[in-house]
């Protein structure tokens, strides 16, 4: 959480451009992880804490008390790398209940951003 705090405007452009560029294809792969992350959320009794940090992401990235840099780049941008930033969360709270290569469907867009999500995959160079 606290490195969306942080995230100038370039940082989500590029979580944006990594939205399109791991998601954009398709969402199948995508949509499957969420749903197994949900599951293995629920399984684990953290259903709460989920939705108490959706609703943080949602007020950090679009409310009327939104971060700066989140506020400016509202919009299509925006959601990109809201959807980035959400997908990245939630592999993170289920990460131990899920095979790595649903949570990597999940991170891979913000690990674009955030290096540290997927350490054994360097960021792609942006075209």
């Amino acid at each position: 959480m606290s490195d969306l705090r942080v995230l100038d405007a370039d940082g989500i452009e590029r979580a944006a451009w990594a939205w399109d560029r791991h998601e954009g294809r398709g969402l199948d792969e995508y949509h499957a992880a969420e749903r197994a992350a949900l599951a293995a959320i629920e399984a684990a009794d953290l259903g709460s804490l989920w939705e108490d940090l959706r609703r943080t992401l949602f007020g950090l990235t679009e409310s009327q008390g939104a971060l700066v840099h989140w506020k400016a780049k509202h919009g299509d941008l925006g959601h990109k790398a809201e959807r980035a930033a959400f997908g990245a969360a939630l592999g993170l709270l289920a990460r131990d209940g899920l095979p790595h290569p649903q949570f990597v469907a999940l991170v891979r867009p913000m690990a674009e951003v955030l290096p540290w999500l997927l350490p054994e995959t360097p960021p792609l160079p942006l075209r």
